[in-house]
């Protein structure tokens, strides 16, 4: 995989070079400012881009910013947000167009690293990956939301972890559930949320879009 990364703290980049370039990827860039970032992607139309949130000179949200462009300008563009705080709108905003190919780790998260490459892969490939308290604070800001107020507590605790990107094995094993259980209620979720049948994983990030951003 051919990933670009933005990131200002010099120790922390490095890991992630070392890290990625361990496990077989290759890091066709790395820079530290948002304009940067915009450049090495148009360079080298990479697979991912994992990118802090705040990048000189301002240290606000410029490399958020600099990924919505991104986003904008081509929806298959795959970005990973790395960050140490919650920028609820700005990450409301990432999720909105529904294609999936985002994630947003807060950077205690990228300690472990297992999570961390297997979010990687995760987004590379399509999907969505966003952290757990990244999911509460959405969840808590749009807990009123049309349609998801017909959910079981069971069911929000299913599409919970869909917004985090689990697969139906992970949810099993989080939840303790059987493999028909979790289908049952994915069905259900869709059902309620006004879902028709469609590509099954494009359904599941309409889902959580629908939770998050409706």
């Amino acid at each position: 995989m051919r990933i670009v990364i933005a990131e200002d703290l010099l120790l922390l980049r490095d890991g992630m070079i070392r890290l990625l370039t361990d496990t077989g990827h290759t890091v066709v860039a790395a820079v530290d400012t948002a304009d940067a970032l915009v450049a090495a992607v148009a360079a080298h139309q990479p697979d991912l881009s994992i990118v802090d949130v705040r990048l000189p000179p301002g240290f606000r949200d410029e490399g958020l910013r600099a990924a919505l462009r991104l986003r904008a300008a081509d929806p298959s563009t795959k970005v990973l947000i790395v960050s140490q705080y919650v920028e609820r709108a700005y990450a409301a905003d990432l999720l909105a167009d529904g294609r999936g190919g985002v994630g947003y780790l807060l950077k205690d998260r990228v300690t472990d690293l297992d999570e961390f490459l297997d979010a990687v892969d995760r987004v590379a490939a399509g999907g969505t990956a966003l952290d757990p308290e990244v999911v509460r604070q959405l969840f808590t800001r749009n807990a009123r939301n049309h349609g998801v107020e017909g959910l079981t507590p069971r069911e929000r605790e299913v599409l919970h972890l869909m917004a985090q990107g689990l697969s139906n094995t992970a949810i099993c094993t989080t939840l303790v559930l059987a493999p028909a259980s979790v289908e049952k209620h994915i069905t259900n979720i869709f059902a309620k949320l006004d879902l028709p049948p469609d590509d099954d994983a494009h359904r599941r990030v309409r889902a959580v879009l629908t939770y998050l951003n409706s």
